[in-house]
């Protein structure tokens, strides 16, 4: 009997620490009982760190290591990565390991419990372990307040990297995103709300590994790719469109 298939998607931008990363993720999925995995690291166009050369000394069938030259964000990376991938499960996390990939079982695990679509890690539920500062948390609860006013999702935390999602989800949502970098998660959330498709939340382990500040420039385009998703929802209808 042929076993169901996890791809995990990674996104990587100047990571350093790639090669390491990877075995870490690999470590983890092969102690992952009654499923086969694939491994799709995505270079969103690194230029501090030949972190694709670094990747691709990686030796592995279950590996794949793609990319393109310039930068094009985060959402873009996860679905250049998704059209690499071939798991009936996908599940995304960030190739910084912030969030310790051990924690992919748990999301799994919760995938087939509650029968639900998509699994989502929070910082906000009982039982997260989150280390970061008291000024994130303010502006990441006001973002989240913002977001359920403006699209009634029920969710307390759209922003964690580490997400799991049934493939048809994704077949159904991607197409119709325009997002490819600031509120990429949002939209894919919104979207997968709209199609009824059932959502749960998870509590995780985050250490976040700061290099710099919030950047003011960013809280800015951030509430601008997030207006124009409310725009294309309530009033062109867009995400409605055959």
């Amino acid at each position: 009997m042929k076993r169901e298939k996890i791809s995990v998607i990674m996104p990587m931008y100047n990571e350093k620490n790639i090669k390491r990363n990877i075995r870490e993720v690999m470590k983890v999925m092969d102690n992952i009982e009654g499923y086969e995995y694939e491994i799709i690291v995505v270079d969103d166009g690194s230029k501090k760190f030949d972190s694709f050369g670094e990747a691709k000394k990686i030796k592995s069938k279950r590996v794949k290591i793609v990319g393109y030259e310039k930068n094009m964000g985060k959402g873009h990376a996860l679905k250049y990565g998704f059209s690499h991938s071939s798991g009936e499960y996908v599940v995304f996390i960030d190739s910084d390991l912030d969030l310790p990939p051990y924690q992919i079982s748990n999301f799994i695990d919760a995938l087939n419990e509650y029968k639900v679509d998509v699994v989502i890690g929070s910082k906000r539920l009982i039982g997260a372990e989150v280390h970061y500062p008291i000024t994130r948390r303010l502006m990441s609860w006001v973002f989240q307040m913002m977001i359920r006013i403006l699209f009634g999702l029920k969710v307390r935390d759209t922003q964690v990297g580490m997400k799991m999602f049934r493939r048809e989800v994704l077949k159904k949502v991607f197409p119709k995103m325009l997002v490819k970098r600031y509120a990429f998660d949002v939209e894919l959330l919104v979207n997968a709300n709209r199609l009824k498709y059932k959502i749960k939340e998870i509590p995780v382990r985050l250490d976040y590994h700061f290099s710099s500040g919030i950047k003011k420039r960013d809280v800015i385009n951030m509430m601008i790719d997030t207006a124009a998703i409310f725009y294309r929802l309530r009033i062109l209808k867009y995400y409605d469109r055959k």
